[in-house]
């Protein structure tokens, strides 16, 4: 391949590497735009790039989903070309030495609560929801959230049928097992149950700075899989989220109460996080822990420089038997229909211009509760329980 792809943007240095790929920044070469540009070996075994950059392509126009600038196959190589966008909330996380403020973890939280429950409205979930995926945007855009990596998402509507894809049992674990729903880990389906489950692990390790099932020795990966597993189910959700809002335990309880097929409450899911941000007096001025450390710093931000990390939690999509989880790549890509394209959407909208507005749109909430959805509450012993 030459230092020229899509016909318009040149390869200049590379950005980062993975198990699935590498990705380099691009130059347009008439207008000098950057762009981040993904390779991916055609010879690669599990190919995913082309399969992301339709899914991409299909979620178009949402706030916080990058934007594809081109895709093929060059030489060797599929090839995916997209916005550029800042460094992931894993580099920030790092940055601001492993500790995020509880203000600055509201602002980011309900934005990938916004993300996720667009996908979730496209018909998709996302499978491998993590710090790494979660990008802040570049320039003018550098408030905002995005969220990438595509290539373990899966519909969830059968768009055939319109109908819910079917429970299973018996499926391999896809995604990051540090931020994967315990259901993941009993080899069940996924849903958009699990995406939600796997936000509130990671809005947990912000506030903590780790997690209890992080570093656990094993002889294996299957085995170190079994024992965070084990450690999810056995750790209460009152000493899980010690030193936490209660209403972070409450978001983690009403998730893993949600049924299969079950369409969250993301309205309530929102109130909590917002409920927090009411009691503490925050401002929602988008000023995060990276804003304030690097206005007084001579250090700059992290580059956007594990778009691709190497991680050995992820899985591909297994082949053979499993018709569902592991159809051909080809039969995906069939699956994913391109929509009339949306106008696109710049800027975040306001969550609330003021703090003291949540009570008034907290009346447009549901007050009656509604079954496994408002009534998710902890125990006396620390575990989730159901009203």
């Amino acid at each position: 391949m030459g230092t020229r792809v899509g016909g318009k943007y040149k390869v200049t240095k590379k950005l980062g590497s993975g198990s699935f790929g590498e990705i380099y920044l691009g130059l347009h070469v008439t207008t000098a735009e950057e762009a981040a540009i993904k390779l991916e070996g055609i010879r690669t075994e599990h190919q995913q790039l082309l399969y992301e950059a339709k899914v991409i392509r299909y979620l178009r126009g949402g706030v916080g989903i990058p934007e594809l600038l081109w895709c093929g196959t060059e030489a060797d190589f599929n090839v995916m070309i997209i916005e550029l966008l800042g460094p992931s909330l894993e580099d920030l996380f790092n940055y601001c030495h492993r500790k995020f403020s509880l203000k600055t973890v509201l602002m980011i939280g309900e934005q990938m609560l916004s993300r996720l429950e667009y996908i979730h409205s496209k018909g998709f979930i996302h499978r491998d929801v993590k710090p790494d995926n979660f990008l802040m945007g570049a320039n003018q855009k550098s408030h905002q959230v995005y969220i990438i990596d595509f290539g373990l998402s899966k519909r969830f509507i059968d768009p055939r049928t319109s109908m819910h894809i079917p429970y299973r049992n018996g499926k391999s674990l896809t995604g990051t097992a540090r931020y994967a729903s315990i259901n993941t880990h009993l080899g069940i389906e996924q849903g958009r149950r699990d995406d939600l489950e796997g936000l509130a692990y990671v809005l947990l390790y912000f506030l903590r700075g780790q997690l209890p099932w992080q570093g656990m020795q094993a002889f294996n990966q299957k085995d170190k899989y079994h024992k965070i597993c084990v450690k999810k189910q056995n750790i209460s959700v009152r000493e899980l989220c010690k030193g936490v809002p209660e209403e972070i335990g409450t978001f983690l309880c009403y998730c893993r109460n949600l049924k299969f097929d079950e369409s969250p409450n993301y309205s309530y899911c929102r109130k909590l996080l917002r409920a927090v941000f009411e009691k503490n007096e925050f401002t929602l001025d988008y000023i995060y822990d990276w804003t304030k450390k690097q206005s007084g710093s001579t250090n700059p931000l992290p580059k956007n420089q594990e778009a691709l990390p190497e991680d050995s939690s992820r899985q591909p999509q297994p082949s053979g038997g499993d018709k569902t989880e592991g159809e051909k790549r080809e039969k995906l890509e069939k699956d994913v229909k391109e929509p009339p394209r949306a106008p696109r959407q710049d800027v975040e909208p306001p969550l609330v211009k003021d703090m003291k507005d949540v009570k008034v749109m907290s009346k447009k909430l549901p007050t009656t509760p509604l079954p496994s959805q408002l009534s998710s509450k902890v125990d006396k012993d620390g575990q989730c329980q159901q009203q």
